[in-house]
């Protein structure tokens, strides 16, 4: 299985990174990786999501609806979007490191037959994307 993974401490406490990470309606104001279509629509486990996402910030938007799987507040929130031969996982964890400071891990993961083919053309641009935002995150926390 291929993966990617990034991490960033964030100088606040984890509830308020949940609250801003979970409110997929507000990423406008600060992500440019991932995108939320659909608003009426919430995180929670076992339901389908409409978002989109940008590796590049001058590319087109690629679009899927992933299936949460695992909400725990505070803690993590994941989801996985698959088409036949091609599997991705998505994992944001929050870790408190101390007093007012959180650790923001993201952890995407890959598998199927197809995945030799896809992940050699998306690798690179999908590693500045996750990191992308990671560092928007932590602005936009640490700013507001």
């Amino acid at each position: 299985m291929a993966s990617l993974y990034t991490e960033i401490d964030i100088n606040a406490p984890k509830q308020r990174v949940w609250q801003i990470l979970f409110q997929k309606d507000k990423w406008k104001y600060w992500n440019t990786f991932l995108f939320d279509c659909d608003s009426d629509v919430q995180f929670q486990q076992g339901q389908e999501v409409y978002l989109s996402l940008r590796r590049l910030p001058d590319e087109e938007e690629t679009e899927f609806e992933p299936l949460i799987t695992r909400v725990q507040p505070n803690v993590c929130l994941s989801w996985v979007s698959s088409i036949p031969g091609f599997r991705n996982e998505y994992v944001f964890e929050l870790q408190e490191i101390g007093v007012g400071r959180t650790k923001y891990v993201h952890k995407t993961s890959y598998s199927g037959v197809l995945t030799r083919v896809f992940l050699p053309f998306i690798r690179e641009d999908e590693q500045r994307g996750i990191k992308r935002m990671a560092r928007e995150l932590k602005r936009y926390v640490e700013r507001s």
